[in-house]
């Protein structure tokens, strides 16, 4: 895991830098929820990561993210059953507290760690709609196609080809539904 921390500190600087030099668009903060409703998986080294980290965590936090993720698994089963697209669905992240912190932020995968700055993928960019991020302007991005490149990379030294390429909702890891030891299909 130490590789997969040096890829969120790599991510988290740039986040950091883009912060420094755009303060009036990067309008993240302490109880900002947005990227908390956004739907996005996992990959399997991120899930791995989750895993271990929710496991030390004090039981009673434990049960809270646990109940959260049975209502968030039921609304992702029923997005993928109807053929929803996840880039516009909103789900509450079960590890959103009552407070409006992240439960478990430490072990936040990339896409949460990225969410506030622009970001491109396959030559498209993306940004938090509450961010101050104009269109049509030119920002510094993140490549997450990259970045996700490096955790697939990651991912395949774990559990092969096959393996690597599977992914998981965040309700999948925290209720056991994540086999992330043995095959399955992409998704959960």
């Amino acid at each position: 895991m130490e590789r997969l921390e040096e890829i969120f500190a790599a991510v988290d600087q740039a986040f950091a830098r883009v912060r420094e030099a755009h303060p009036g668009e990067v309008r993240c903060g302490r109880g900002c929820e947005d990227c908390c409703h956004a739907v996005f998986d996992l990959s399997l080294v991120e899930a791995v990561n989750l895993e271990a980290a929710l496991a030390g965590l004090p039981p009673a936090v434990r049960e809270e993210i646990r109940l959260a993720a049975a209502g968030a698994w039921r609304q992702w089963r029923q997005l993928v059953e109807e053929g929803q697209d996840p880039a516009t669905a909103r789900i509450r992240c079960p590890l959103l507290g009552a407070d409006g912190l992240c439960l478990c932020y430490a072990a936040r995968p990339v896409n949460c760690r990225t969410y506030g700055i622009p970001t491109v993928i396959e030559g498209k960019g993306h940004v938090c709609g509450l961010s101050g991020f104009s269109p049509g302007q030119a920002y510094p991005t993140v490549n997450l196609a990259a970045v996700q490149q490096r955790l697939f990379a990651l991912a395949v030294e774990l559990a092969g080809p096959e393996g690597g390429r599977r992914r998981w909702p965040v309700a999948a890891v925290v209720l056991g539904r994540a086999d992330l030891a043995g095959p399955g299909a992409e998704g959960g």
